[in-house]
């Protein structure tokens, strides 16, 4: 790379202070490009309906189960029937139990309705794995429970969300 020393009125040289903005303009032009390719890129998203963040007093009836799961911390898990501590097995055949006693008590498969039918409420520590969550769904729909549901707290302050309609 040269440097151009123009001549002056005195005779002595001095260097020309232009800029060779060529060089200049050729890095903006490659950065215009390169961010017109990768900001479209960046903020494209998929569409995604999260749920809102409301809380639904639930009803418990007796019939209803309660579960408690949580991590032993040791990789494995804990899993409370109200707050006796059960294995999977015991689990599945709790559950079971407690279905054919439901369906006994109705008389019948047939005289089982929506209302009737026992729910599993499960309440899930927040450090909790998810296998250990995911398993405690899986038994209780493998025993035959059509209505798993999760019980937590609200955040402070809260709104409550009205009766459905």
């Amino acid at each position: 790379m040269g440097m151009n020393v123009g001549q002056e009125g005195d005779g002595e040289e001095t260097p020309m202070s232009d800029i060779n903005t060529t060089p200049l303009v050729d890095v903006m032009l490659v950065l215009l490009i390169i961010f017109l390719i990768a900001i479209p890129v960046v903020i494209q998203t998929v569409p995604v309906e999260l749920p809102k963040v409301t809380f639904e007093p639930t009803t418990t009836k007796p019939e209803n189960v309660s579960l408690s799961v949580r991590g032993d911390g040791a990789g494995g898990c804990e899993v409370y029937w109200n707050l006796e501590k059960v294995n999977s097995e015991e689990l599945l055949d709790r559950a079971v139990k407690k279905l054919e006693d439901t369906v006994a008590a109705a008389g019948g498969a047939e005289n089982i309705t929506e209302e009737t039918m026992p729910e599993a409420h499960i309440r899930g520590d927040i450090n909790t794995p998810y296998k250990c969550i995911g398993g405690a769904v899986f038994t209780m729909q493998m025993a035959g429970f059509a209505r798993v549901g999760f019980i937590s707290e609200p955040p402070a302050g809260a709104a409550t969300a009205g009766p459905r309609l």
